[in-house]
Parts: C-alpha cells; sequence; structure tokens
C-alpha cells in the first residue's frame, strides 16, 4: 500500500512538472521574491557587453528570435551538441552565426551565485534580449518582460529547420511560416525590422549577388559581391548605414553621409533601405511584391515611433510562444546541458 502512494506521488509531481510547463502561466516580476534583483543582474551583464561590443546585442536580439519560434521559448537553442544527441539547434545550418552563448553562460552563472536553482535560462534569454533591444534603440523599444518559464530538455536541428523562415523564401513562404505560429502579415513585417542590426553570412544572401536591378541596387549589390570574394563565407552587417565607410566610398559613394558612427542603432532605417533596395536578404527584399506587406514597409519608414512601439508588442508576442503540449521542463544549471536526473 505505501508503495503504491509512493508511486502516485510520484505520478502527481511529475504531472505537475509537465503541467507546469504546458501551463506557463508568465507573469511580469515572476522572480520579485524567490530571486529579488535578478532582472538587474541581467541588465548589468548585457550593458557591460554592448558597451564592449554593440554586435552582443544584436546577437541576443536575434536568438530571442531563433529560440522562440522552436519548440516555444524554452532555451532549446542554448543546449550544446552531445554523443546522445549530436545535432542540437544551434548546429542547424539555419542557425549559422548565431551568437552571445558566452554571454548568457556568464548571467546564467551570476544568477545562480545569487539564487542557485530559481531562474530558467529561457527567462534569462528573455530579460537579455529585451534589454538588449532597448539598449540598442536608445530606450526607444522596451516592455515589462514576463517570466515563469521552465528550460526544454529537447533540441533538434531538424526542427529548427523546419520551423525557422530561411533568408531565400518568397513572401508566400514567409507568410505561410509565420502564420503557424499565429502571426500575421503585419508582425512579418514588424519583426523584420530587426535586420536593422546584425550581420549575415555570404552563404545566407548568394542569390542577391545575381538579382536583378529592379530587386537591388547594382551599387549595393557590387558592394556585397565585392565583400563576398573575400573569403569562403564572410560575414557582412545587415545594414548598409554600418558598412565601413571605404567600401561605401568605393561602391555607394552617394550613400556617404548616411552612415553612422554608432554601429548596429536599433530603429526603422530597414524600411528605408528596403524602399532604397539596399537589404541584404531575398526575405527582406520579398516583403514588396505583396500588397499588404508593402503598405507596412511604407507605413514604419515613415513612422519610426509607431515601429519602436509595435516592435516591442511583437516581442512580448514572441516571448509567449510556449512549449510543446505535454512537454517536460526544468531549470537547468548549466544553460549549455539538461540536468541529469
Amino acid at each position: 500500500m505505501m508503495r503504491t502512494v509512493a508511486a502516485v506521488a510520484v505520478a502527481v509531481l511529475l504531472a505537475m512538472a509537465v503541467a507546469e510547463a504546458e501551463a506557463g502561466e508568465l507573469k511580469v516580476g515572476y522572480y520579485d521574491k524567490s530571486c529579488r534583483g535578478v532582472e538587474n543582474v541581467v541588465k548589468w551583464h548585457v550593458a557591460r557587453a554592448i558597451k564592449a561590443n554593440r554586435k552582443n546585442g544584436a546577437a541576443l536580439v536575434r536568438l530571442i528570435f531563433h529560440d522562440c519560434f522552436v519548440r516555444g521559448c524554452d532555451a532549446s537553442v542554448l543546449l550544446d551538441p552531445t554523443p546522445e544527441n549530436p545535432h542540437t539547434e544551434k548546429t542547424a545550418p539555419i542557425n549559422i552565426g548565431l551568437a552571445a552563448f558566452d554571454l548568457l553562460d556568464d548571467i546564467k552563472s551570476a544568477v545562480e551565485d545569487r539564487c542557485p536553482g530559481v531562474v530558467s535560462c529561457a527567462d534569462i534569454l528573455i530579460y537579455a534580449a529585451r534589454d538588449a533591444a532597448s539598449l540598442l534603440s536608445n530606450g526607444h523599444v522596451h516592455f515589462d518582460a514576463l517570466a515563469g518559464r521552465l528550460d526544454g530538455v529537447h533540441s533538434h536541428a531538424a526542427e529548427a529547420q523546419q520551423d525557422l523562415p530561411d533568408s531565400t523564401f518568397t513572401i508566400a513562404e514567409l507568410i505561410q511560416n509565420f502564420k503557424r505560429k499565429n502571426f500575421t502579415i503585419e508582425e512579418l513585417v514588424i519583426l523584420s525590422g530587426a535586420h536593422a542590426v546584425g550581420v549575415g553570412h555570404c552563404s545566407s544572401l548568394r542569390a542577391r549577388l545575381t538579382a536583378p536591378a529592379n530587386q537591388i541596387l547594382p551599387a549595393y549589390r557590387g558592394l556585397l559581391a565585392g565583400k563576398c570574394a573575400k573569403g569562403p563565407d564572410p560575414i557582412v552587417p545587415n545594414n548598409i548605414r554600418d558598412e565601413d565607410a571605404g567600401d561605401v566610398a568605393a561602391a555607394v559613394p552617394g550613400f556617404l553621409p548616411k552612415l553612422r558612427k554608432v554601429k548596429d542603432f536599433l530603429d526603422n532605417s530597414y524600411y528605408h533601405n528596403n524602399l532604397a533596395r539596399i537589404v541584404t536578404f531575398n526575405s527582406d527584399w520579398q516583403l514588396l511584391t505583396e500588397k499588404e506587406a508593402r503598405g507596412h514597409v511604407h507605413e514604419y519608414a515613415d513612422n519610426g515611433t509607431l515601429w519602436d512601439e509595435d516592435f516591442s508588442d511583437s516581442l512580448v508576442k514572441l516571448s509567449k510562444l510556449p512549449m510543446p503540449h505535454g512537454s517536460e521542463g526544468e531549470i537547468r544549471k548549466q544553460c549549455r546541458f539538461v540536468n541529469h536526473h
């Protein structure tokens, strides 16, 4: 009888853990009692990293999308390959160039010192991406981050390849991809604005090097071709405003006055660049090929404040994407590995 009661108790506890992962009752200030000040710890580390190199901020903004669009916001993108699972999400070709993993390790370590076993890597990633977006935009992108997520125990490259939108997608493929996650055409356009920061690999924009003049400004195409010829798979800034002045002077001299002293500034410049046919990816240019999407590109080019607000709201919606139904969850001790039970 005692053994039966114990077995039932264990089953109930396991069911509660699964239910908690499913329910995902997220709220602002989730750790106010269990780990007071955790958001300040995250923000301090993010601010220090961005001060050292603003590309760290762009990497965090990219990570929130690449994590949440696959299995929900469960930090599955942070898991390293192991002999048992050699093909985690971060090994997927579509996740080429993901970064800031060391920064998140540092934050997790500091949080564990403060509150062992309390704060999930999934929540740390959301806090860090929120702070990065705010700092890169001089506070114009801001929102209260919900928390209360568990860390997932599964991570598969094949799922990343299946769920994430590819840079070669047509507008129809992009719309369908976002629709699967319950995002509208407008939200597709809003979230694409994150390409105002960060870098892309030449392997992700090869088609742009031979695209016709009505799809890409020939001078900009020449700039990209010159950079992509310098190695097997070089990186280029997503935003021409972050380009090297010498490269722009040689290829697109008329753009020199628009170059910025501060790189990776998160604003609505992506939409201006798109209308001028100076964006890196085919998936960027594709937004101009469909009436509703094109209308929103014009809308956000004309109103940067509106984009700041709508991008903030879209990041909140992104952060609410749940783990798959019936998923197990845990609070990882290290963000790169599941706990050993």
